[in-house]
């Protein structure tokens, strides 16, 4: 299969699926989380497939492609932090908990193959 957006990978196909996922169970936590737990973990989730697209975009530099990529690894790792928080104060359970976790992981574990091999993905140079 042909990749012709940074929307075509699974990784990031993964990360979207997981960023809904929150979007939608979080609509149910406490009003006044909105300004925080809420707004941070919907924040870091999407920001993983938002700066998976500045990746893309930007794979003619392989030290920004690593860069942005990066920036995506960081904003997983936060995804995961707030997950942590919505279990110990109730707002998921250990089992919902546990799933969405499982699929962090499997998202770092991506982004970290991409990182540690960027060279598929950068773009050749003509020179």
């Amino acid at each position: 299969m042909q990749i012709n957006s940074a929307k075509d990978l699974t990784v990031y196909q993964k990360a979207y699926d997981l960023s809904m996922e929150i979007f939608e169970l979080s609509k149910n936590w406490p009003k006044d989380e909105r300004y925080s737990l809420t707004d941070q973990i919907r924040r870091s989730s999407r920001s993983v497939c938002a700066n998976l697209r500045e990746a893309w975009s930007k794979r003619r530099y392989e030290a920004h492609f690593i860069s942005k990529l990066s920036d995506c690894d960081g904003e997983n790792s936060e995804t995961d932090t707030w997950l942590d928080y919505a279990r110990d104060c109730s707002y998921l359970t250990k089992n919902k908990h546990t799933e969405l976790t499982k699929e962090v992981v499997e998202v770092g574990r991506m982004l970290g193959s991409m990182l540690s091999n960027p060279t598929p993905f950068v773009l050749k140079s003509d020179r």
